[in-house]
């Protein structure tokens, strides 16, 4: 299977959509969707797992089974969980590859498919993206995903998501950096250099810091993980390890405020 993911701008237009990839031929269990919860009635009425300080460690408390989602009006008769998130709040999970990136998906059990979470588990989840969308939570916005079998049933989906005016996480990645390049490239002092010309660099040091194997984990300590994806040549750059540096200060700065935002880090 393989992933597509779209971040919509409403849990109504979620639900839209899920009815779009049905009339396709879609699966309610190949989809599974991340959105906020809005209010303190919409948690109660869902067992609340309380994540640790990375956002997606070990869940206390479980899910449930039947048609519970308790946000935005949602009810697509999928498994649903409430989670908190540090820095983004209390985010419904509902579907098995969203209850498996919060790390709840133990709790389902055989409930909805033992095999088809397993294979999910087996094949990966696009999870070193879970910091984009955590961003289009903070925003408001609800991440649906799916799991496609096959490349002709991925270019459907999208078509489906296109038309349904999501954005794919290309769109939802620039956007990201947009909204944090203005204070980054202030903090990047000119005894550093030009930030122009070592912005590619320090971008990505500065996203590398947000893969989930690597939260909290400071430059040393990461370096053998980051010369698995960029070169030695590229790690040893000093922008890189300055946007690594910054980025880990980004995300620390996030997952323990709870306005859900960073300043002056």
């Amino acid at each position: 299977m393989k992933s597509v993911v779209g971040i919509l701008p409403s849990p109504g237009t979620a639900t839209e959509v899920v009815g779009d990839l049905e009339s396709i031929g879609i699966s309610r269990k190949q989809v599974s969707l991340l959105t906020p919860s809005s209010t303190q009635e919409e948690v109660a009425s869902v067992p609340v797992a309380v994540m640790d300080n990375t956002g997606i460690g070990k869940a206390f408390g479980g899910l449930v089974g039947a048609a519970l989602a308790a946000a935005g009006g949602i009810h697509l008769g999928m498994a649903a969980a409430s989670v908190v998130i540090p820095g983004v709040g209390p985010v419904v999970a509902i579907g098995v590859a969203a209850a498996a990136l919060l790390g709840t998906a133990g709790a389902l059990g055989g409930a909805s498919g033992g095999k088809f979470l397993e294979d999910l588990l087996n094949e990966g989840l696009p999870n070193d993206e879970l910091f984009l969308y955590e961003d289009a939570l903070r925003k408001g916005c609800t991440v649906l995903i799916l799991q496609a079998r096959d490349e002709s049933q991925m270019d459907a989906c999208r078509q489906v998501m296109i038309e349904a005016g999501a954005k794919d996480l290309n769109s939802a990645r620039e956007d990201w950096w947009v909204g944090v390049r203005s204070a980054e490239e202030q903090r990047y002092t000119p005894d550093w250099g030009d930030f122009e010309m070592d912005e590619v660099c320090y971008r990505m040091g500065f996203e590398a810091a947000q893969r989930t194997a690597l939260r909290g984990k400071n430059y040393s300590t990461a370096l053998n993980f980051l010369q698995k994806y960029h070169s030695v040549a590229v790690c040893n750059h000093a922008a890189f390890r300055r946007g690594y540096e910054r980025g880990q200060a980004y995300d620390h700065a996030l997952q323990t405020t709870t306005s859900g935002r960073y300043s002056d880090i």
